[in-house]
């Protein structure tokens, strides 16, 4: 397995939710009802594929390896750029589902807090989704020595595994489908 082309392969999927996100706000900005079930399972995927499975993967797997063994720039890289990045994508969730949940409870002005942090997310996201395809992961393969990517092709052997006995690729890819075909029709 190639964990590399892996992550880049699960990017394409937080892209297509992305996607969805935006479509659901747009249908808020042109006066719609929030559809509440719908936002849940976009902020489920999120958390619980882009964050703690394909997150997971990066943060536990390849950038340790990055930080050990890449040294002072490798540690940058990471340290103060890709895991800064993840915590503020996760800033914009938590602010999402706080305006979620005014906005339930009758707040009609936190609208513009559902739509703003949302769109702030599909914009952060895509703009980190580049980078690390382009420059992180790229970095990754050529500086670290074949051994490490091996360990870390191997560890995520083991992840995708554990992962494939919960269901998590399967569960998380039929709820995308399932909101692309409600909102991109």
């Amino acid at each position: 397995m190639d964990s590399i082309n892996l992550m880049m392969e699960e990017h394409q999927y937080i892209l297509r939710m992305l996607t969805v996100v935006r479509k659901a706000c747009l249908q808020i900005m042109n006066g719609e009802a929030i559809n509440y079930e719908d936002f849940d399972k976009m902020i489920d995927f999120i958390r619980n594929y882009s964050d703690v499975h394909h997150h997971g993967k990066e943060e536990k797997l390849l950038f340790a390896e990055m930080v050990e063994h890449l040294g002072n720039l490798g540690s940058k890289m990471v340290n103060q750029g890709m895991l800064v990045e993840h915590d503020m994508g996760r800033l914009y969730i938590r602010e999402l589902i706080s305006s979620l949940g005014r906005t339930k409870q009758g707040h009609e002005e936190s609208r513009i807090d559902v739509i703003a942090n949302a769109i702030s997310y599909t914009h952060h996201m895509i703009r980190h989704i580049e980078k690390e395809d382009k420059v992180i992961y790229t970095f990754a393969r050529k500086q670290l020595p074949e051994d490490v990517l091996k360990k870390v092709d191997q560890d995520t052997v083991d992840f995708e595994s554990s992962a494939k006995e919960k269901g998590t690729q399967e569960h998380y890819i039929t709820l995308l489908e399932d909101l692309e075909e409600k909102y991109l029709g």
